[in-house]
């Protein structure tokens, strides 16, 4: 059966929610750009920090008092053609016209953002083990420890596909905000969702094929986590090959969260120019823009080019009145990773990327 790409995940989700409505259960796991001078309150973490473009490495970031970590890879500024051609395979009309973009370096994450860092955040466990073990709550704690955190859910939010080493999934998009905000109190250093433009540039790491690896869908299978070979359910992160800039699970696996509004005919704005490092602010909360494709969706969902917007229809089988505004139960397809600037903007800039009036 031929899907178009985003449709079969809604046909496919649903049998997970014969489970029982329960109290979800935590668990611990143990160019030539100037920086700004880092943060002499960030701690300190090996290669974290550059002063320009060229001394930009891989790093590892610790999630301090928490025995849990994720790597961080460099991407390059650069320039790159956005959008796919007319006769790419699968192509939708909000994927055009085709514009030339300029984004400045960044760092991102090397894979999706885990429910073992998540939950540190949705479930207060750094508060909990500091508690449990007389900790001493440090400066970089009393910053973090005042940043709005989601509810508890209804039910277990993994619907019982795994855990530990897995994407964390079914947060809205000022969940996934508010996380990145308690990550950069957390360590001092700034991270955030990555743009629409930020999230492209990197899938196609240097490529102008319909995937990172090439035009022929038949690889897939090397690369992603999609409906054929996922066993509908998601999968450990970094398990398939990474792309050409070494992020794993661009294509598939769970679709990740951007930080702009979704406007489906955006790209009209910058046809024949080139643009510096686009943003569709977003001032509504629906649609919000989401990137990748999943583990339940066929291949030309899983494109460099696809765009989606959000929907409340994620939010269908949410029993609660109102509706959450911290998950979305009916999107067990979407995730989310983060990104860290090379230059870390002014204040009047992270408005950009912070939680707006609509959200909250």
């Amino acid at each position: 059966m031929t899907n178009t790409p985003w449709q079969a995940g809604r046909r496919r989700r649903t049998r997970f929610f014969v489970l029982p409505i329960l109290a979800a259960v935590a668990c611990w796991t143990a160019s030539g750009v100037r920086a700004a001078e880092p943060s002499k309150a960030a701690d300190a973490v090996k290669d974290a920090d550059a002063r320009d473009e060229a001394g930009m490495k891989p790093y590892t970031e610790r999630i301090a008092g928490v025995k849990v970590a994720f790597d961080m890879v460099p991407i390059k500024g650069g320039k790159f053609t956005m959008g796919s051609p007319d006769n790419e395979q699968g192509r939708k009309e909000d994927e055009g016209p085709r514009h030339e973009v300029e984004i400045a370096p960044f760092w991102m994450g090397k894979c999706e953002v885990t429910w073992d860092e998540y939950e540190i955040f949705m479930f207060s466990l750094d508060i909990q083990r500091r508690q449990v073990e007389k900790l001493e709550t440090t400066d970089r704690d009393k910053l973090a420890d005042v940043v709005t955190r989601p509810t508890k859910p209804y039910t277990d939010m993994t619907f019982g596909m795994g855990k530990q080493g897995f994407p964390a999934i079914c947060m809205t998009q000022l969940a996934a905000k508010k996380y990145c905000e308690w990550l950069t109190a957390k360590t001092g250093r700034y991270y955030r969702l990555p743009t629409e433009a930020e999230w492209e540039y990197a899938c196609r790491a240097g490529t102008k094929t319909a995937y990172s690896f090439g035009d022929d869908p038949e690889k897939l299978e090397e690369y992603a986590w999609f409906y054929d070979n996922s066993n509908e359910a998601y999968h450990p992160v970094g398990k398939k090959k990474p792309n050409p800039w070494g992020l794993h699970d661009m294509h598939g696996n769970v679709a990740e969260w951007c930080v702009d509004q979704y406007v489906p005919d955006f790209y009209a704005r910058a046809a024949g120019k080139t643009v510096a490092n686009p943003l569709a602010v977003a001032t509504r909360v629906e649609p919000r823009s989401v990137r990748g494709g999943s583990w339940d969706d066929d291949p030309a969902a899983l494109r460099s080019a696809v765009r989606r917007g959000s929907s409340k229809e994620w939010k269908q089988q949410d029993p609660q009145i109102p509706q959450s505004i911290w998950y979305y139960t009916d999107a067990l397809f979407l995730g989310f990773r983060v990104v860290r600037p090379l230059v870390e903007p002014a204040a009047e800039e992270k408005v950009k990327f912070a939680p707006d009036a609509s959200q909250q």
